[in-house]
């Protein structure tokens, strides 16, 4: 599957410089594992690390400059980190496939000369055939909406392309690396990702993936009030990020894997305490109604009856049952709502869809429950704090040799952290 092995982020927020995971040049770092779990205090950063991606997502949907606006950001000088006058940068660290080379995406955005937001820099990296060490070779660089990019995937760039100097001369780059393998590239919109427009042809496979990568990512910003809205019919595939479309990607799922779709509800009843089956109705209008059959009751109640919790575990487990998950899962808070007790096994299964060997997403959240950690092992677990300056600094759990001892011993990792075992300080 399709993984983010290391991210990075400077001057989004509280995130003034925070990384995680593995990149080209930390060889001797460990990647992202499968289920990444960041934990914290309020207030120390973990709804702006959840938002980073959902940033870098709309960037790419809708350009930078809308990307600042959505969402309630209040623009790009609302989200750039307090005190700072540089651009907001990321980095990706990503792997197609299991033994796919890791390409390297690294963007920068700033205000242009008349305040608007707009893309400073932009770059694709990747180490040549057969080499596992050395500098990767860019085959995408922009700078200002303009610069060079390589042709398929097979293609290796010249190394006047890589120096990491920011104030590179594009044009003098441009005409060093000219050749039957590249094409000069211009956009017309600076405001516009340029993954977002040669990702849309075909001479630039490796670009195209690394847009649908992004394109395919499912950040939840799930409300149960919204799941229990009753849309108008029409089946769409994937549930969108509020959890409103529920009973559309129900009428997908019963039509598109009509022989399995009986057999999903099943499984996902099993998992849901109190619940012993779960069916549709047809409405008058062809919607499909969710049916949820309580144990000790004779009449089914609808979803608009049932609890936020029931609501939101439905919602998670039919979302791991897809045929076709998205690659990247990234779920904010998932214990709001729900019995401290359902935790554990609501982990497992986010962990057992994340290792699946087939069908599987990277799955990423952010949590401050105890109960839920406790169903964690340290490599799993990142730990956000807020440093002296006010901004967030981040490490991973398994770093501290105490706690994986402690952990080896059978000492939960939640309640290691409710003692303040965790503590940086």
């Amino acid at each position: 599957m399709s993984k983010i092995e290391g991210f990075k982020v400077r001057n989004y927020r509280a995130l003034h410089n925070v990384q995680m995971g593995k990149f080209w040049n930390e060889n001797d770092k460990a990647p992202l594992s499968p289920m990444t779990v960041v934990i914290g205090k309020n207030g120390v950063g973990k709804s702006s690390l959840f938002d980073a991606f959902g940033f870098l997502a709309d960037c790419l949907k809708t350009g930078v400059e809308e990307a600042c606006d959505a969402r309630g950001r209040g623009g790009f000088e609302r989200i750039r980190s307090r005190g700072q006058s540089g651009p907001i940068e990321f980095e990706v660290y990503y792997r197609g496939d299991g033994n796919d080379r890791p390409i390297t995406y690294e963007l920068a955005i700033d205000l242009d000369k008349g305040g608007r937001p707009y893309v400073l820099r932009e770059r694709l990296r990747q180490r040549r055939k057969g080499t596992s060490t050395g500098r990767p070779l860019s085959f995408l660089r922009l700078q200002e909406g303009k610069g060079i990019a390589w042709k398929g995937d097979a293609a290796t760039a010249s190394k006047q392309l890589d120096t990491d100097d920011t104030n590179v001369n594009i044009d003098e780059l441009i005409q060093k690396s000219e050749s039957a393998e590249t094409e000069a590239v211009q956009l017309d919109d600076k405001r516009r990702l340029g993954i977002a427009t040669l990702g849309s042809l075909k001479q630039h496979p490796r670009i195209t993936a690394f847009r649908r990568f992004i394109e395919g990512w499912y950040l939840s910003y799930f409300t149960p009030d919204a799941a229990r809205s009753l849309p108008l019919a029409g089946p769409q595939k994937q549930l969108n990020v509020h959890g409103d479309n529920l009973g559309n990607v129900v009428q997908y799922m019963e039509r598109e894997h009509k022989a399995r779709f009986q057999s999903i509800l099943d499984r996902i009843a099993e998992k849901i305490p109190g619940i012993q089956t779960i069916d549709t109705l047809p409405s008058p209008d062809k919607r499909l109604l969710l049916r949820f059959n309580n144990k000790g009751f004779v009449d089914p109640f609808f979803a608009q009856e049932m609890s936020d919790g029931t609501l939101k575990v439905f919602a998670y487990l039919l979302l791991l049952e897809d045929p076709n998950p998205p690659p990247f899962i990234c779920i904010e808070e998932p214990e709001n709502g729900l019995y401290h007790k359902l935790l554990e096994s609501l982990v497992a299964e986010f962990r057992a869809h994340a290792t699946s060997k087939k069908h599987s997403s990277q799955v990423f959240v952010t949590t401050h429950q105890p109960y839920l950690v406790d169903a964690l092992q340290p490599d799993e677990v990142w730990i956000l704090e807020k440093g002296l300056d006010g901004f967030s600094t981040i490490r991973r759990a398994s770093d501290h040799p105490v706690v994986n001892a402690m952990v080896e011993q059978g000492l939960p990792l939640g309640g290691l952290w409710y003692s303040d075992y965790l503590d940086g300080k």
